[in-house]
């Protein structure tokens, strides 16, 4: 890779403990519910959370009785984590770690789980090898990531129009295209993946949308702060109009409520 690695790491890192992805992880939570809940997780099992952030999967796992670390590359978002588990009076473990560069022996856990979270390194090949590599035989690996087609595929596209990323890093949407994803994990795991659609639903409208993306969603902070003075309003009136294209909301001038597509994959190491 021409990008200097460890660099890049340390952008990203910086991104996501910009603003507060707490915020944003609230309106997935119920969601990330839903997720765990079809993954048929049983208590005692041990169960890795990738890319963790504020707790979404791994507070439900710790909740069905499951042995739960998590772990995620921003250290704000770990002592997150670490809070909210503590406030719901559930057990579970969080470390900071890197999801390219696992820090756990191989065959560790029963179940490797990230939604939303491992998608986003860099380099999608070491992902994909160390979530299978740290995951017991027989055990189970689910993913949910965002699709290309879907509307989140789309912000990130007008995001890297504006600011554009390393070119020799691939789109993290990438994650929801399901051959791809295949070609990625290879022979040692068995995939099956299906599209789930939900919703982004927020009470106030699109234009309080993006300047509550714009405060609390890391990626969205650092690409404005890139922007010039010119560039600025352009960025946030382009990504308006798309949340405005998009809202079914039948009161849109005090709701935001846009479908969601991820792709949900399930893999059994083999």
């Amino acid at each position: 890779m021409a990008t200097d690695i460890q660099q890049l790491k340390q952008g990203m890192k910086a991104t996501w403990m910009a603003g507060d992805f707490g915020q944003i992880a609230s309106f997935t939570a119920s969601e990330a519910e839903r997720f765990v809940q079809r993954l048929g997780l049983k208590a005692s099992q041990s169960v890795l959370d990738v890319a963790c952030g504020s707790g979404n999967l791994a507070i439900p796992a710790a909740k069905l009785g499951c042995v739960v670390t998590g772990v995620d590359i921003a250290t704000n978002l770990v002592e997150q984590a670490r809070a909210r588990a503590a406030k719901e009076g559930v057990k579970a473990e969080f470390l900071e770690g890197d999801a390219e560069q696992l820090q756990f022996p191989d065959n560790s856990f029963d179940a490797v789980i990230t939604m939303f979270g491992a998608m986003f390194a860099p380099r999608p090949e070491l992902v994909a090898r160390e979530l299978v590599r740290v995951c017991k035989p027989g055990g189970s690996i689910a993913m949910a990531n965002w699709t290309p087609a879907g509307f989140p595929g789309q912000l990130f596209r007008v995001t890297a129009q504006f600011v554009p990323p390393p070119p020799d890093v691939p789109p993290a949407s990438q994650w929801g295209v399901p051959e791809i994803v295949k070609q990625r994990f290879g022979d040692a795991v068995t995939v099956e993946t299906r599209p789930v659609t939900t919703d982004f639903d927020y009470p106030f409208p699109p234009e309080a949308v993006f300047e509550f993306f714009r405060r609390y969603f890391g990626p969205t902070q650092v690409a404005y702060s890139k922007l010039d003075s010119a560039k600025q309003p352009e960025f946030k009136e382009v990504l308006v109009k798309l949340w405005s294209e998009h809202n079914r909301a039948p009161n849109p001038a005090e709701r935001t409520l846009v479908p969601v597509e991820y792709l949900e994959v399930k893999a059994r190491k083999k």
